[in-house]
């Protein structure tokens, strides 16, 4: 039996409108790749454009919203398919995610 893909945008079916750029292919979401956090835990992390960004998502690098629109990543623990532990981050609280907290002087 093939396998469907994850996530990404569903291609647009001829004559459809809405949602397209220019030349009429659906946006298309970035290349995945693995990082591992400091835990030693592997984690999928995909670019998300802003022209396939459709939905408000709160980040939870920051507890703000990404608006529509706005360029983010999704990311989800390496070894599992399950929609529920994906989470949208802005792509900067992502990158700081493992840097101290604190201040320094």
């Amino acid at each position: 039996m093939p396998r469907r893909p994850r996530g990404g945008v569903p291609p647009q079916r001829p004559g459809a409108e809405g949602g397209n750029d220019e030349d009429g292919a659906a946006p298309r979401l970035g290349p995945e790749r693995i990082e591992q956090g400091p835990d030693g835990q592997d984690w999928v992390v995909r670019p998300v454009p802003g022209a396939a960004s459709v939905k408000t998502y709160r980040c939870p690098g920051c507890d703000q919203e990404i608006p529509p629109g706005i360029a983010h990543v999704v990311t989800w623990r390496a070894g599992t398919a399950d929609a529920a532990g994906r989470r949208h981050w802005h792509t900067g609280c992502w990158a700081r995610r493992l840097r101290p907290s604190g201040r320094r002087r």
